[in-house]
């Protein structure tokens, strides 16, 4: 199958959320599979730092009374071509925010859609959020390319259809009162990010207002659990943390914990309870549950606290605040860096995740890889990858709580700092969540099929057309080595 990604990120390059571990992570599966996959994405101002990108586009276009050029090079680690939409209202160094976010993005839609129809057509075009979410509905007419879209986040819609008709072309047929909703009605195929925010959507508690349309498509609508990239996070290899480790060789992993402690400014103690936090400032997080309690329980135990994140300012300025007040305690780093991620999850104790809503959720996952105990809120894909902690039976592989209050939350963070103080069940604790298998190629195998149903055949079907064909070849980009771009 041919198979064209559109997404505004694709982690390690555009990452903000979720949506660019998806995307980084399941093309390059689906290559080694034999699909002939490749990546669409915007020509962020900050990519040439990241990768070589040729001076000269492959391709020029027109959409929305904008002319705009399609560079070519190959996504970092794989053999995936990838494709860049080149405009100057993606030439600032940021991905989202601004008062021009519906209109560009709604313009890299439509210059994806003249790329499908005019330079590369695929037989599948997978959409990611709202950002995308014309593409099926002009697809709905062109009969031999299929889309498919997934929800990363149902909360964040898109603009309003009075918007999308002053700034681009709406097709007669077309129906839904933004793109979110107007890109689940024409999509082949439909799914989120986990199972259980698959179901919870359809409810007034999650659907965000269009639980009614998403419970009339439900005959379409699936959900599939994220994985995440096992080679690259991967305690046992990752060169950013100060000690290499495995589950055999968890003792090995103090030295990671007090590497933290010294570099985030906490009192180097290796029995003290860390919890680490890697996450958006954002109400949907359960920060405002966080506010609520975290005095109370610095001010209950001597348990550690570090934060990383960006958000609303609100948030930010809460958490400096607490990072204040407990000085060699907390420590809150208000930034992105995906190196300090990684060692918050090799160094700290326990993993805080008391989500509101959570679609799926990347970071719980890769916490639990680096032995890291998560303690979340039965929410969504949280529901579907960690379970209880049972200590008397030696299952589960965290600490959860149901109903989003403040109490359950400070409840969850007490049970996990007394369980820490039994060292033999604990390393029992980490082992199983470091046992648990959240590679993409399960996940994989359900996306494809997915496709083989939008495209009418069965996966049988399917692998036998893979057999037949030629691999897909490697992007020309691969053998060589051109220049940064100047743009």
């Amino acid at each position: 199958m041919r198979i064209l990604f559109v997404a505004a990120e694709a982690a390690p390059l555009a990452k903000v959320g979720g949506m660019g571990d998806v995307v980084g992570a399941l093309p390059k599966i689906l290559r080694q599979m034999g699909h002939d996959v490749r990546i669409f994405m915007p020509y962020y101002g900050f990519l040439p730092d990241k990768l070589k990108i040729p001076k000269e586009p492959i391709w020029w276009g027109n959409a929305m009374f904008q002319k705009f050029a399609v560079y070519e090079t190959v996504f970092p680690g794989a053999n995936v071509p990838l494709y860049l939409f080149g405009h100057p209202s993606f030439s600032p160094r940021r991905i989202y925010s601004g008062e021009d976010e519906y209109w560009r993005f709604t313009l890299f839609a439509n210059g994806a859609a003249e790329f499908a129809w005019n330079y590369w057509k695929p037989d599948i075009i997978h959409c990611h959020d709202w950002h995308t979410g014309m593409i099926p509905v002009w697809m709905h007419e062109t009969p031999d390319i299929k889309t498919v879209f997934t929800i990363h986040n149902l909360a964040y819609q898109g603009p309003w259809r009075w918007y999308l008709e002053k700034i681009t072309w709406c097709p007669w047929y077309m129906q839904g009162h933004n793109t979110m909703a107007a890109a689940v009605q024409f999509a082949d195929q439909v799914n989120t990010v986990s199972p259980t925010y698959a179901e919870q959507i359809k409810t007034p508690a999650q659907g965000e207002g269009l639980e009614g349309l998403m419970s009339y498509i439900s005959g379409k609508l699936r959900g599939i659990l994220n994985g995440i990239d096992t080679d690259s996070y991967n305690p046992a290899t990752d060169r950013y943390i100060v000690q290499n480790y495995t589950a055999d060789t968890l003792e090995d992993r103090i030295a990671n914990k007090i590497a933290l402690q010294e570099e985030v400014g906490l009192e180097v103690n290796a029995n003290a309870f860390l919890i680490g936090m890697v996450t958006r400032l954002v109400e949907q997080k359960g920060i405002d549950l966080l506010i609520q309690i975290l005095d109370r329980f610095m001010a209950y135990s001597d348990a550690q606290f570090v934060v990383l994140g960006l958000g609303d300012q609100y948030y930010e300025n809460q958490m400096w605040q607490l990072a204040t007040r407990y000085r060699g305690r907390m420590s809150a780093y208000i930034l992105q860096s995906d190196a300090l991620s990684r060692r918050i999850y090799a160094g700290a104790d326990v993993f805080l995740m008391p989500s509101r809503f959570e679609p799926c959720g990347i970071s719980q996952m890769m916490a639990m890889r680096y032995g890291c105990v998560p303690i979340v809120r039965r929410t969504g894909g949280l529901v579907d990858t960690v379970s209880h902690h049972d200590p008397m039976n030696n299952t589960g592989t965290g600490y959860c709580f149901d109903r989003y209050e403040p109490l359950d939350l400070f409840t969850s963070m007490v049970r996990a700092s007394e369980g820490f103080r039994y060292k033999d069940k604990w390393q029992q604790l980490q082992k199983r969540c470091m046992a648990c298998d959240f590679s993409w190629v399960k996940s994989a195998r359900e996306y494809v099929k997915m496709y083989c149903d939008a495209l009418g055949i069965s996966v049988e079907q399917a692998e036998a057309q893979l057999q037949s064909s030629e691999p897909p070849q490697e992007s020309s980009e691969s053998e060589q080595k051109p220049e940064l771009a100047n743009a």
